[in-house]
């Protein structure tokens, strides 16, 4: 497959041109050229050294990453920067990045993917930014029990052996469940406003327990990292349908 195919068909379904005003990251090709041929394709969470030297040692052609290497773009390509770049160019491996895009996709997306896992219904676009949306909202089929769902995450995920915290300030029976995944406990107000009863996602800053408790939801930290693998390897599965073949590069941080 060119590389111009690949990379026009995701920018297509994810929207990448949809996001551009309201994402820091650069979405969609990152490094690359504008010609070029895709019989492998690697697949991260992160564009790191580490996944970057994985997808080489694979012999991948291009690397498909949730976070990339270009946040507002660069003044400069040095240190770790150019530490992440210079192997891209040596071993002539494109770098397509889907930051928010991938994580709001109602179907590939990361929070789909924990809907998914939980058999969320009635589902509906939640995490609003600007005119988009980074997660989803749907209904459970049997009213949660906060320690049930958190048991249920912490099975399911690859946390790296950390637990899942809970900030339990909602209803006894969590029926109406909100996903953001990654860094999303900016979005409990939005949970509070639209009478959501738990919303999940990776990370949560100091304020977020008094925001939660003030607003009555029961929040969910189950990790960056562990949020965030369905995106990609939804991603994968769909370059697999086209013929390409794939690599999953899995580098958990346990945070």
């Amino acid at each position: 497959m060119d590389l111009s195919t690949f990379v026009e068909r995701f920018d297509e379904e994810l929207r990448v041109d949809d996001y551009a005003d309201v994402d820091a990251a650069a979405n969609g090709l990152q490094v690359g050229p504008e010609e070029g041929t895709v019989d492998h394709a690697a697949f991260a969470v992160d564009a790191a050294i580490e996944t970057i030297d994985a997808a080489a040692d694979a012999g991948a052609d291009v690397l498909v990453a949730h976070h990339g290497v270009s946040w507002g773009g660069f003044d400069r390509v040095t240190g770790r920067t150019y530490d992440r770049i210079a192997p891209l160019v040596e071993c002539d491996l494109a770098l397509y990045s889907a930051h928010l895009p991938l994580d709001g996709h109602e179907e590939w997306g990361n929070a789909a993917g924990v809907a998914d896992l939980l058999d969320l219904a009635d589902r509906e676009r939640f995490g609003e930014v600007g005119p988009e949306y980074v997660g989803l909202r749907g209904r459970a089929a049997e009213p949660f029990a906060a320690d049930d769902l958190r048991g249920q995450l912490a099975d399911a995920l690859d946390t790296g052996g950390r637990d899942v915290q809970v900030l339990n300030f909602g209803p006894d029976r969590i029926e109406d469940v909100a996903v953001v995944t990654g860094s999303g406990a900016d979005w409990i107000d939005e949970a509070d406003r639209k009478g959501v009863d738990a919303l999940i996602t990776g990370e949560g800053k100091q304020k977020a327990y008094h925001m939660a408790r003030e607003a009555g939801v029961t929040v969910f930290l189950a990790g960056h990292y562990a949020t965030e693998t369905f995106g990609v390897r939804s991603l994968q599965g769909v370059a697999e349908e086209w013929g390409v073949e794939t690599t999953y590069v899995d580098h958990p941080t346990g945070l």
